[in-house]
């Protein structure tokens, strides 16, 4: 077969037409603004967006969406575009959808379920396709019209239907089974993942967490202060799901983890949150989070506004945190290097692409950690030279050594100091002759 045979042989893309109702609700952002997102959206999926439309309402058709007769004007955009695909830019409920697909014959989807697709194509590793399989479930299970009959062949079929149990009654009792084991496996990748940050935790090392609206820039900034290209930078919306994790220096020998974490949009589906609680886990856990902003993008404020309910929801919103002003070399003159990198009030002009700002970031990363440090006066037997190697290489520290104990005085990260603590505290109640060294 040749190459061209192996083109006209893909599937053509579905044509898409964007819909939405304007409600006044949601501040800073109007239907027009949100059908741009989603067509970037829709984009990502792999759709070619031919049309879009928006009706101002007070609040959104109970049957339609929007009102039943610019429902009915679809009609006539769907013989002038040709779409195949509808996608409106809320939730549907049940009715809606099968209303709109009733009346227009062509399949309909809302942004949630346009966002979970792009996260199932974007998942590469075991963990983000468990997590994403568990998202598309729970949204699926209010839906279901006879579309999960497949999941018999792993476990139902004869012999596991109830008496007078329908065909629709045991796919929904199929998936539900589904979604408790999909549950407990991700329960088990929240386990490796507290397993691993007890390793980290044992080493002593801050925590950095990278948040903040999807494509602003974050895996860019992870590569850049790393170094390497170690996590995935494209121009595309969810282009990162699984995060990453690396060893950033930030000078004078002190190390730091900093963790991209996968990012937050406008509308963000709340199955999506809940599914990803083991991996957003690594925010809750960072010392410090880093909030990368597209300060380019006419709605970075909107943006901001998201990643701050996320955070909220998570238990996070009030972490101390430094904001990554990121790609200030579209807007800001002498951002390309020909002069310092500003950093007012917990801010930081960056622009991850270029290397500017970075030193300027990583000094304000160890300053804001540097404040969350405690001061330390205690003594500890020479049997704990491993600890002290430690305390010596990420702690500002004075050792005075004495015949028996080495004294510590200095400030140091509050993990590193209560173990110090513990160790001074074992060595105070020691016997005189030295038998509980260490």
């Amino acid at each position: 077969m040749s190459p061209r045979d192996a083109i006209d042989l893909a599937p053509p893309s579905e044509r898409a037409f964007l819909l939405a109702v304007d409600t006044g609700d949601d501040p800073g952002w109007s239907a027009e603004d949100s059908l741009g997102e989603l067509a970037a959206l829709a984009a990502t999926a792999g759709a070619d967006v031919v049309g879009a439309e928006w009706q101002n309402r007070r609040h959104a058709d109970p049957n339609w969406y929007v009102g039943k007769g610019k429902a009915e004007e679809l009609l006539q955009a769907k013989s002038e575009t040709g779409f195949d695909l509808l996608v409106a830019d809320d939730e549907l409920s049940p009715a809606q959808q099968k209303s709109l697909e009733t009346l227009l014959n062509v399949k309909v989807i809302d942004r949630s379920r346009l966002i979970l697709d792009i996260f199932a194509l974007h998942a590469q590793t075991h963990e983000g396709r468990l997590q994403v399989e568990l998202a598309q479930l729970e949204y699926q299970l209010p839906r279901l019209t006879r579309l999960w009959t497949h999941l018999s062949r792993t476990g139902g079929g004869i012999g596991t239907r109830g008496p007078g149990e329908s065909q629709l009654e045991t796919d929904r009792r199929l998936i539900r089974e589904r979604i408790k084991k999909m549950k407990e496996r991700v329960e088990d990748v929240r386990r490796q993942r507290q397993t691993a940050a007890r390793g980290r935790d044992r080493r002593l090392y801050p925590t950095v967490a990278i948040v903040g609206y999807t494509n602003a820039g974050k895996s860019t900034l992870l590569n850049a202060l790393v170094g390497t290209e170690v996590a995935k930078a494209e121009d595309k919306l969810f282009a990162t799901l699984d995060p990453t994790s690396r060893q950033v220096k930030l000078g004078d020998g002190q190390v730091v983890i900093v963790t991209d974490t996968v990012g937050f949009i406008h509308k963000l589906p709340h199955q999506l949150v809940d599914a990803f609680r083991a991996t957003l886990e690594e925010v809750v856990r960072a010392d410090v989070l880093v909030e990368v902003v597209d300060v380019a993008d006419g709605h970075a404020a909107e943006h901001r506004a998201t990643v701050q309910a996320v955070l909220d929801e998570l238990g996070a919103g009030a972490k101390p945190r430094l904001t990554a002003l990121n790609k200030a070399d579209l807007l800001y003159p002498g951002s390309d290097g020909t002069r310092p990198a500003p950093a007012v009030a917990g801010s930081v002009l960056v622009a991850a692409a270029t290397g500017f700002g970075l030193d300027t970031l990583r000094a304000e990363i160890a300053a804001l950690l540097a404040t969350m440090w405690e001061d330390v006066d205690v003594a500890v037997p020479y049997a704990a030279g491993e600890l002290l190697a430690r305390v010596r290489e990420r702690g500002t520290v004075e050792l005075e050594y004495g015949e028996r104990d080495v004294r510590v005085v200095g400030r140091m990260a509050p993990g590193m100091a209560g173990e110090l603590r513990a160790v001074a505290e074992r060595w105070a109640a020691a016997p005189a002759d030295g038998s509980g060294d260490g």
